[in-house]
């Protein structure tokens, strides 16, 4: 039976912070993943979890402007020491909230000519964080993100993902598969998801075009959905889409496949 997870950072998000906790568990949800959770103390997001029977699955680093526009920690070469207090604030939640991974966002390069030095940043830094994240029994992921919606973004592909994943070549490092953003790239995820699903660490999903819940776009989650419950892969499946209306009115996807 396939495991899916609610991005509370997207869904329930009609809700003040806390009381998206309860909501997610009374439609059934038993994981909850969220992208940035320092809005709140780490001993009231315990608290939560506990009282609401919810396992935290992951989190982001922080990435201090990257959704306002800017490029982010974990490429950036001038804010390495950023990154690693960043790093250091994710290991403080991590230790009370115990997620079964780490997102580090690799960010945006707006400088083109500059491109080669952010990478190899951003993989130097990807390397420290796992090294870090590993010492608590947590792996470390990192994402492709579609280059419409993040312009400048310096992963976007699913190879490229994979190539770091080789070079590093790091035992609790994998990728984190989104869905929506591989298919705004224009990529199948069907075959992707087939050939490689050893690599993932983590999967989320929104339908495409439109970023909302399956059945609001062209994607046949249906196919996806059966593809990921038949192969070797594990762990949980990450709702990280915009409801097109309210949050408990689009989970009909989550009915049909998990109750």
């Amino acid at each position: 039976m396939l495991r899916f997870s609610a991005n509370l950072s997207l869904l329930f998000s009609e809700y003040p912070w806390p009381q998206r906790f309860q909501v997610a568990s009374r439609q059934g949800f038993k994981a909850v993943e969220i992208q940035f959770p320092y809005q709140l103390p780490a001993q009231q997001l315990q608290a939560l979890l506990q009282e609401n029977a919810l396992q935290l699955i992951l989190f982001n680093v922080a990435a201090d402007t990257l959704l306002e526009g800017g490029e982010g920690l974990a490429a950036v070469p001038e804010k390495q020491l950023q990154f690693k207090a960043a790093v250091n604030q994710a290991i403080a939640y991590a230790e009370l909230l115990k997620p079964q991974m780490i997102n580090v966002l690799p960010g945006r390069c707006l400088q083109s000519e500059r491109y080669d030095e952010y990478l190899d940043t951003f993989k130097n830094n990807l390397r420290y964080a796992a090294d870090a994240f590993a010492e608590l029994g947590i792996r470390t992921v990192f994402e492709a993100i579609n280059c419409y919606d993040m312009p400048g973004f310096i992963i976007d592909s699913s190879s490229q993902m994979l190539d770091i994943l080789t070079e590093l070549n790091h035992p609790t490092l994998a990728m984190q598969y989104d869905i929506y953003h591989m298919q705004r790239m224009g990529e199948d995820s069907r075959i992707f998801l087939q050939q490689q699903i050893t690599s993932i660490g983590h999967i989320q999903f929104a339908d495409h075009p439109g970023r909302g819940q399956p059945g609001s776009g062209a994607i046949d989650f249906n196919s996806l959905f059966a593809i990921i419950a038949a192969s070797p892969y594990q762990g949980w499946v990450g709702a990280e889409y915009r409801p097109t209306g309210s949050s408990a009115a689009s989970l009909d996807w989550f009915k049909q496949t998990y109750c």
